[in-house]
């Protein structure tokens, strides 16, 4: 039976209403490291959800205490979505089962987790653990998801984050593979705006490496879905507002020739200034979309309080 999520926000909460779930597929030389520091914490409740691994890795991970469940389908997500399916307690904290993650921040991520939805692990430490490429990409990722659902996080694609289970039910899970991480963050940041992430130190990896390059387009396709899906009329509108950059430099354009050489163009004027004027009332309505946005925001604020309160 679940706990109640909230009381006390100050209060933290305690590893036994933490489930951890442990994704892997072929992590024997990982998995018996990652459930050791994790009991060291004090968490009991570890599920380690095997994509079928071939090396012995669920053997490992029960032979260590832990609960083993084979995973339905393929991909994180589905590891995620399988999970979801055993888990009893009123908070979730998904780490990587390749020994990457270094756990010893999950305590600063318990005394957040009552005024947060979802805390992130953010990889500040030990980045150069990091192949550079994908360094780089996750930087241009989570820019870009910042700049499209409003956010400031530091990693959203991390493989290590805690967040509520009532909220992580609640998710469709549309994308396959490592974009879970950046589907939950879109899901919490669109609705709750409850999601914030705790510095965490990323380690060199035991085993072979499953991520690839290419996999960050994916994301990045899955971040423009995801941002389509929860809040369209922004996304629309500011889509329209990269009408402005063309408009500024043909107008820029007729106006040096007009101005140095006498030229007119009034076909390029006629087609910068449309351009232009599609531009700005996106601008605008993308703005008052955002505001919108914040509204709806608030009422669920005041709605959560009324909930919380009647509880």
């Amino acid at each position: 039976m679940e706990l109640a999520p909230g009381r006390d926000p100050a209060e933290p909460v305690s590893p036994e209403e933490v489930t951890v779930v442990v994704p892997t597929l072929n992590e024997a030389e990982a998995v018996g490291l990652v459930i050791d520091e994790l009991r060291a914490l004090g968490f009991s409740r570890i599920l380690v959800v095997d994509g079928h691994s071939t090396d012995g890795t669920p053997e490992i991970a029960a032979s260590r205490g832990a609960r083993v469940a084979l995973q339905r389908g393929r991909g994180k997500a589905d590891a995620v979505r399988t999970a979801l399916d055993y888990v009893d307690t009123p908070y979730v904290l998904v780490i990587d089962g390749d020994y990457t993650y270094d756990p010893s921040c999950a305590p600063r991520m318990l005394e957040l987790a009552r005024r947060y939805d979802e805390v992130i692990g953010a990889r500040t430490e030990g980045r150069e653990n990091m192949p550079l490429l994908h360094r780089f990409g996750n930087w241009v990722l989570t820019r870009f998801f910042n700049l499209l659902f409003g956010t400031r996080l530091r990693d959203v694609c991390s493989g290590m984050y805690l967040v509520r289970t009532d909220v992580a039910r609640r998710v469709w899970f549309e994308g396959r593979g490592f974009s879970v991480e950046v589907e939950l963050a879109a899901h919490v940041a669109s609705t709750t705006r409850r999601v914030t992430d705790v510095d965490a130190r990323y380690r060199p990896r035991l085993g072979r490496p499953k991520l690839r390059s290419w996999h960050g387009l994916l994301i990045a396709a899955d971040a423009v879905r995801l941002a389509w899906r929860y809040n369209p009329v922004f996304f629309i509108f500011a889509v329209g507002t990269t009408a402005l950059a063309p408009a500024a430099a043909i107008l820029a354009w007729v106006a040096l020739k007009l101005l140095l050489f006498g030229v007119k163009h009034y076909v390029w004027a006629l087609i910068g200034v449309s351009l232009g004027g599609v531009g700005v009332v996106s601008l605008l309505l993308a703005v008052m979309a955002l505001f919108v946005k914040r509204v709806e925001y608030r009422i669920l604020e005041v709605l959560e309080e009324i909930r919380r309160g009647g509880g």
